[in-house]
């Protein structure tokens, strides 16, 4: 055993090793102690590193004065010095109690990476501990004058925390009111954001209630549900914890939750089964079963009358599920929402690999049997540094108060200045044609002004139609290209002022795609067909729905003070019956 101190005493910071000095050296801005904020952390190298150290710690304390060579001669491990600790960990116990009183909240990581015993803390290779003040429930807030390059009219974090993971999680209608969580981080751990709206545009912050101190774990990504009595209620993985969690709602407002109680699952035998994994769960109600899952390569699946106990049911998809909707059974299933549309049903989810992707199916024999599988996500989840990519990650959805589907998903990329930014929000419906419709949000409408509108415009071969009264970061724009259509036309916009660098989107006649900036998500136009294009620019974020059965979200490198927009064909005229396009209002009520 050996003593390790780190001493700072003005703009010098010593080590010593059993009472010998071992180094020194000088640093400015040393301050510790001051933050009401501080925290602690035992086995990472730094908060945010990415090194650990494997050790057995009998006793660690904190000094708020620097401590001479002789005075750390004196310490004893359990032993309180006659200079009094500042902080002070001896481990004693089975729980992490700090004696002075300092330090109450701890996240404490995966409970296989560390143990109490015999009085110490012991470490195992990836073994962390974060201790911190008592924690304050905050309420975000958007700034009255936000900085010029945060979205207009998308939902965000405005901090001061961190959105990372940015996951929209459990969404309801509930008495009046709609109501979204999202992921956010502190040196606390990870948190449910909480924000709720009457129009799903304009957002208002609730106190973020949902949070490690209250719940003893992290919260990472979950779904939200109703009980068979109507009480809204959420599953979710408890971040360290090594389990999945369901707490209900006590008020009106979703700003009070039960103490959550933990999924205790059963086999058949009667016995815990062994599974691999627990993360990302999702909870649905079929009759009058409850059935959940939870995330990983054909998840498992498992049931309950009353949510209490649980029966292994196996994994999720049949067994005569054979790749037909060409994906395979094994691709990962994460961040997962299960939910009735139309007369199939819809698994809304992600592959780590894939991003953002959904099945349509129907369940036999208590199993889920997909017929159909397509993508949300057409940028590789690990894209490349720089080059202005963006992944659709993350979905989540609920019915609105007239039974519309929407859905959300956690819009990553590396432009953006503001974290936790979250998708417009989508209608989703199934008609009798089996193909699924994508629609923005129509509250959306609610942000226009300053409409224009353009009529019966014919752009000649291998030419542009600029629009040039467009100004403005915040822009809708609708556009409808008659039949019959060219090869290849589309709109460009947010270029430079020459027209260059920007973003175009191509569609054409006999094409089996649409391109949008560097993605070609699939797509093609039926014999006959008029083209209508909705466009959303906001800031450098872009969303495209084409002729409502596509839609792709893409990020362009640059913000541009006007969206430079223009019509354009290369292989013949193109026609277009009309144009409209309106500037967007804030969604925030200031």
């Amino acid at each position: 055993m050996e003593q390790i101190a780190i001493v700072y005493k003005g703009s010098e910071i010593r080590m010593y090793r059993d009472g010998e000095l071992v180094t020194k050296y000088s640093a400015q801005n040393i301050d510790l102690l001051s933050s009401n904020e501080n925290f602690v952390v035992f086995g990472r190298s730094h908060y945010g590193g990415d090194d650990f150290i494997t050790a057995e710690i009998e006793d660690a304390r904190i000094y708020s004065q620097a401590l001479s060579a002789r005075e750390l001669n004196t310490l004893k491990p359990n032993q309180l010095s006659k200079i009094q600790p500042y902080a002070w960990w001896d481990f004693e116990g089975d729980e992490f109690n700090e004696r002075m009183g300092r330090f109450v909240e701890y996240n404490c990581g995966d409970v296989d990476d560390y143990e109490l015993e015999g009085g110490k803390l012991i470490l195992h290779e990836y073994g962390e501990i974060l201790a911190a003040r008592k924690y304050v429930t905050k309420t975000p807030q958007w700034p009255k004058n936000p900085p010029a390059d945060w979205v207009t009219y998308h939902l965000a974090h405005p901090g001061p925390e961190e959105a990372e993971p940015g996951d929209p999680n459990p969404a309801y209608y509930y008495k009046g009111r709609n109501h979204l969580h999202y992921i956010i981080a502190d040196h606390y751990g990870f948190h449910y954001a909480h924000v709720s709206s009457d129009d799903l545009v304009h957002w208002t912050w609730h106190p973020t209630i949902l949070s490690e101190p209250f719940t003893g774990h992290g919260m990472f990504s979950g779904t939200g549900f109703f009980t068979k009595e109507g009480r809204p209620a959420m599953i979710y993985h408890g971040e360290g914890s090594g389990k999945n969690w369901i707490t209900y709602a006590l008020d009106d407002t979703l700003d009070k939750w039960e103490k959550p109680h933990f999924i205790l699952l059963t086999g058949e035998d009667g016995e815990e089964p062994e599974i691999e994994y627990f993360w990302d769960p999702d909870c649905w109600l079929n009759g009058d079963t409850y059935y959940a899952l939870s995330g990983g390569k054909n998840p498992p699946l498992m049931k309950s009358k009353d949510l209490k106990k649980w029966t292994f049911m196996g994994d999720l998809l049949h067994e005569d599920y054979k790749d037909e909707p060409g994906i395979p059974r094994d691709e990962d299933i994460s961040c997962a929402n299960m939910f009735k549309i139309g007369n199939k049903w819809m698994l809304l989810c992600i592959s780590h690999r894939l991003g953002c992707r959904y099945f349509l199916g129907n369940f036999e024999d208590e199993k889920y049997k997909p017929e159909f599988h397509a993508r949300m996500n057409w940028v590789d989840t690990d894209w490349e540094e720089g080059h202005g990519g963006l992944v659709y990650f993350a979905p989540e959805s609920m019915l609105t108060k007239d039974g519309r589907r929407v859905m959300w998903a956690w819009l990553m990329a590396e432009s953006f200045p503001l974290t936790g930014i979250q998708s417009l929000p989508r209608e989703l419906e199934l008609p009798a044609d089996g193909v699924l419709r994508i629609r923005p949000l129509r509250e959306l409408e609610s942000l226009r002004y300053d409409e224009i509108i353009k009529k019966n415009i014919t752009v000649k071969s291998d030419s542009d139609y600029k629009l040039d009264k467009i100004t403005g970061d915040a822009v809708e724009l609708k556009v409808t290209f008659g039949a019959p259509l060219p090869k290849a036309f589309g709109i460009k916009l947010l270029g430079d002022k020459n027209n260059k660098n920007g973003i175009s989107i191509t569609a054409g006649s006999g094409l089996n795609t649409i391109s949008i900036g560097k993605i070609n998500p699939p797509f093609e136009l039926e014999e006959g067909e008029d083209l209508t294009l909705r466009v959303f620019i906001d800031k450098n974020l872009v969303e495209v729905f084409a002729n409502e059965r596509q839609a792709a979200a893409v990020a362009h490198e640059y913000i541009r003070e006007h969206p430079n927009i223009s019509l354009f064909t290369k292989d013949a005229p193109v026609k277009i019956k009309e144009v409209r396009t309106w500037k967007m209002h804030p969604s925030n009520k200031w």
